[in-house]
């Protein structure tokens, strides 16, 4: 088709009937779909054209119920099709007013009609005489509407262009007192994932698609060298994102079934900065649920099911840890940098599973920590320690950052480059200390002998590198 149109184009001003012209196209704003799922035009039609409106009364008008939804064509070319609510009964479709009989509008509203003002609606949505108080909306609205919408790329160009729309007419009609419904969006990236394609280009269910040793696509995508098969046919691999117009997508329930929702829940905060496009791959997903598992046997006995968990202050070297790890989530969470949050967590677990007794007050904190992101583990847990409140209602752990100044700190010694040991020296020792306690190191005495120094370079906090002639 692209060769062809400029041998059209080229064709039809040789002919006289024609001429190349650029043209720029808008997206319009499809409000009416032929769809059964979609919200009904509250919209009467008279049996002479004229229009009219439902009466307040009897809105809203819900959808009736219907076995058989599919839209239905006809066999006269003049005649548009049919939509899916033009099966319903005659008494849905019909309304009779002062004698005179209506029809409905058999065309709905698309998706956008409900979800381009939701955010008003949550603010007040036990309301039966308006969309929204004015009391709630200004309370939460503020001055700049929703303090942070979080989306990608789709709903920058589509969801938020529309719900602008909309926003801008309640802003006129005095239901909305802000003149933007969002003040800050953050966009995320795409979740990606390897997509297989037949010999049309049409993509392909890629739970079905196997290598050549009829393994799933699954275990060997990505891998060079490899060829792949859906029902028996050659499929080329492609990498994109995940989606169910490219047949990759995987179901939020296999994943739930198989490891938990909570599970499911710190992958996807685990696989990388929330603003860039990551990666999907289910056998990763093995190792933020191990997490959860040694988390749990952190805090109970895997055999009886019993508490580990002693009330002795934890140790200076746990309580600084747990200090820092407070410290590190609080500031990640803020920053919506969730993977360097649930790796902090992961390294404070890792201490504690090395004790026969973990700490109660440094379990505690882990388990407050975890709760935004693995809710329901972390809430068990939480009951499980005698708590009779909820972890939600909980105050957030606060860090000390005197805890967090280190007594000591351990140093690698290089003789000529080369790692030959590493000391731990206090923190504040000045250059002169630091090079007398890298000399007295027994392996750094090793390798200095019959040697004469020449330097000793120090990078206070990270190395030093003493050079030997």
């Amino acid at each position: 088709v692209e060769d062809a149109k400029p041998q059209i184009i080229e064709y039809l001003e040789k002919q006289g009937v024609g001429k190349e012209k650029e043209n720029v196209k808008i997206r319009d704003w499809l409000f009416s779909r032929q769809r059964y799922w979609g919200e009904p035009f509250p919209i009467l039609h008279g049996p002479n054209g004229e229009i009219r409106t439902v009466d307040e009364a009897d809105l809203p008008v819900n959808l009736p119920e219907m076995e058989d939804f599919k839209p239905s064509g006809s066999d006269d070319p003049d005649a548009p099709p049919s939509p899916p609510l033009g099966r319903a009964d005659e008494s849905w479709k019909t309304v009779e007013i002062d004698g005179v009989t209506y029809r409905r509008e058999l065309n709905t509203m698309p998706n956008w009609a409900g979800s381009c003002w939701y955010y008003l609606r949550y603010l007040d949505n036990k309301n039966d005489n308006a969309l929204v108080s004015s009391d709630a909306e200004s309370y939460w609205m503020g001055e700049n509407g929703t303090d942070l919408y979080v989306g990608g790329a789709e709903h920058a160009v589509l969801h938020l262009l529309y719900a602008r729309f909309w926003h801008k007419f309640l802003y006129d009609i005095g239901v909305a007192t802000t003149p933007e419904p969002f003040g800050k969006y953050f966009a995320q990236g795409y979740i990606q994932a390897y997509c297989y394609r037949d010999d049309r280009g049409f993509p392909v269910d890629a739970t079905k698609v196997t290598n050549t040793d009829g393994r799933p696509a699954a275990e060997a995508e990505g891998q060079k060298g490899q060829s792949f098969i859906y029902e028996g046919q050659a499929v080329t691999e492609e990498f994109g994102k995940m989606g169910k117009s490219l047949k990759n997508a995987i179901g939020p329930e296999e994943i739930c079934e198989q490891y938990g929702c909570d599970t499911l829940r710190l992958y996807e905060m685990y696989m990388g900065p929330l603003d860039q496009s990551k990666v999907w791959k289910t056998a990763d997903i093995v190792g933020v649920h191990r997490f959860l598992n040694r988390l749990w046997r952190v805090v109970f006995n895997e055999d009886t099911g019993e508490l580990r968990i002693s009330d002795h202050a934890p140790s200076e070297a746990i309580d600084r840890k747990v200090h820092a790890t407070v410290k590190r989530v609080t500031e990640s969470m803020e920053a919506m940098q969730y993977n360097v949050a649930i790796a902090a967590m992961i390294e404070l677990n890792n201490e504690l599973v090395k004790l026969d007794a973990p700490p109660r007050k440094a379990v505690e904190t882990l388990v407050q920590l975890l709760g935004p992101i693995a809710p329901h583990v972390a809430e068990e847990i939480w009951q499980k320690l005698g708590h009779e409140t909820y972890l939600a209602d909980a105050d957030w752990p606060t860090w000390d950052e005197a805890k967090l100044v280190e007594d000591t700190i351990e140093m690698p010694v290089q003789i000529n480059g080369k790692l030959r040991a590493k000391i731990n020296i206090p923190a504040d020792a000045d250059q002169g200390a630091i090079e007398s306690l890298a000399k007295e190191d027994e392996n750094v005495q090793t390798h200095l002998e019959g040697k004469t120094i020449r330097k000793v370079i120090v990078i206070k906090g990270r190395l030093i590198n003493i050079v030997v002639g």
